[in-house]
């Protein structure tokens, strides 16, 4: 039989496992003192160790309070391109005021005699990245558990900021609180250079394929939240899946969309009209010709290979978003993500709310800002405008304070775009005299980083489509096939399906048959 008080103790350290494992933290954290040394040494008997390791550590992955403050020392002497010695090193730690703290210059001269060389000094930087890694891991497991034995926690905030400590952990990013504006300066001079080397398109964020619009933006820039708002009818998902697709099929870009509307297989619907320019209504129908047919399986192919990734999961919560794209940026890098929309989203787990819809609003609004900001890459977000449009007079363009719900999202936004058509209200020319047939206009009303007014696109509204104003598309005299530099303009063929008495819509089929029809033929 067995013992009772055996069963006791067995029972005590499976329950007390947790609070056990806090008190064992206690004991001496993951370090490479040794490995810490060799490298410092390293790098100061050779002048070209500090290019291996430079983007590999920083002051806090060394264990030792001294040597943090001597790679610092040779962080400096590194970015003001000066020579990195003994005698050196020694001399910036006197100027930033630490050569005692760091061990004095006894201290700083015996770390040259710990390696005789710089051989394998990238790996043993990597072991030292790896033991702070696990010192990482520990605090952030320390204060889960911590925060988790708390009655008073929210346990899915808790789930959500043990995630995103964790998927900072892995990508490497945890940054400093603060970074000094040499290393700044630094940073933007490389990327202006590479802007500067960037002949093509001058682009420095992601294009949107709108040529005018990209020429007003520089592309959709990293951090930046993006609001398309406007009425119903007027082509909110049609452009947000035209940016989608010019993102990911012309310039190759993992792109993520969350459709909270609309189903994914109703998207998909939607991209293949918009790709092979055949009406939504038939290839839902299936009601499609054979030639039809065969344009669609030539030119799915685009859509095939682009990295697009749509969740349809409706009234998804901002907690939920966060994870799905923080997975989405680590396993596919994604450069974009775009919401449709944004009023349909929830601010809380279950979907509640805490009665006061403009402050959740208000709440997501600053979730995907944040977002935006945490993954480093551009988020669009769909909004409804209010009725106000409505019952304004004249030409009823929205403004700013037309945004529905909330001023917080004009205020976390960095830009605002409005999509207008003056078709939709029966307007035959905008105020310049222009025809407003086939046109959208695309009004960048806020533009935190640049200017605003307004681009005007063609909006094809059988095919859901927006392209460039001066493209030629579906509803011109000529449509263009090929790639690259040797794309040739067809002529359409004129209608024949009204010829006959009657406007027998068969006509067109007595007339032509698939047969009559080749690959080659321009349609």
């Amino acid at each position: 039989m067995a013992d009772p008080i055996e069963i006791a103790k067995k029972t005590f350290v499976r329950r007390s496992s947790a609070e056990q494992n806090v008190i064992d933290y206690g004991k001496l954290p993951p370090q490479v003192k040794d490995l810490e040394e060799a490298v410092l040494g390293a790098v100061m008997i050779e002048q070209n160790a500090i290019n291996d390791i430079s983007d590999i550590l920083k002051d806090e992955s060394f264990y030792v309070d001294a040597h943090q403050k001597i790679w610092r020392a040779i962080r400096l002497l590194y970015q003001n391109q000066r020579p990195i010695d003994l005698l050196t090193v020694t001399e910036q730690l006197k100027k930033n005021g630490e050569l005692e703290a760091a061990g004095g210059p006894f201290y700083v001269a015996q770390l040259t005699n710990k390696i005789g060389s710089a051989a394998n000094v990238e790996y043993h930087a990597r072991l030292i990245a790896e033991k702070y890694i696990q010192r990482l891991l520990i605090s952030t497991s320390t204060e889960i558990i911590k925060d988790a034995y708390e009655d008073t926690t929210d346990v899915f905030e808790l789930l959500d900021k043990a995630e995103k400590n964790l998927f900072g952990i892995a990508e490497n990013s945890l940054k400093r609180n603060s970074e000094d504006m040499a290393s700044l300066l630094m940073e933007e001079l490389k990327e202006i250079d590479i802007r500067m080397n960037n002949t093509e398109d001058h682009l420095n964020g992601v294009p949107s394929g709108f040529f005018d619009l990209d020429k007003m933006t520089g592309g959709w820039q990293k951090s930046d939240l993006i609001i398309v708002a406007a009425r119903p009818a007027m082509g909110k998902t049609a452009f947000t899946l035209a940016l989608a697709r010019n993102a990911a099929i012309d310039h190759k870009k993992p792109i993520a969309i969350f459709s909270l509307e609309m189903s994914s297989v109703q998207l998909v619907q939607r991209m293949i009209s918009m790709e092979t320019q055949i009406p939504s209504d038939k290839i839902r129908r299936g009601n499609l010709e054979e030639y039809e047919y065969r344009i669609l399986t030539s030119k799915i192919d685009n859509l095939k290979n682009a990295q697009l990734f749509i969740d349809d999961t409706p009234a998804i919560n901002v907690f939920e978003l966060r994870s799905k794209c923080r997975r989405l940026k680590q396993q596919h890098d994604i450069q974009m993500i775009i919401i449709d929309y944004l009023q349909l989203m929830s601010g809380t787990v279950d979907g509640k709310g805490n009665g006061n819809r403009e402050q959740e609003i208000s709440q997501i609004s600053r979730s995907l800002k944040g977002l935006a900001k945490e993954l480093g890459i551009p988020v669009i977000a769909l909004s409804q405008l209010s009725r106000a449009v409505e019952t304004r007079g004249g030409d009823k363009k929205p403004i700013l304070s037309d945004l529905r719900e909330s001023g917080a999202i004009e205020q976390d936004a960095d830009i605002v775009l409005f999509l207008y058509r003056g078709e939709y209200y029966g307007l035959e020319q905008d105020a310049e005299g222009n025809p407003t047939k086939d046109i959208a206009e695309v009004i960048v009303a806020k533009h935190r980083n640049g200017p605003v007014g307004s681009v005007r696109t063609r909006f094809i509204n059988k095919f859901a489509k927006f392209e460039n104003l001066d493209e030629i598309g579906a509803s011109d005299q000529y449509m263009t096939m090929g790639e690259g530099n040797n794309k040739t303009k067809y002529k359409k063929l004129p209608s024949k399906m009204n010829d006959d008495e009657g406007g027998d819509d068969t006509s067109f089929q007595k007339k032509h048959k698939p047969e009559d029809f080749d690959d080659s033929t321009p349609f």
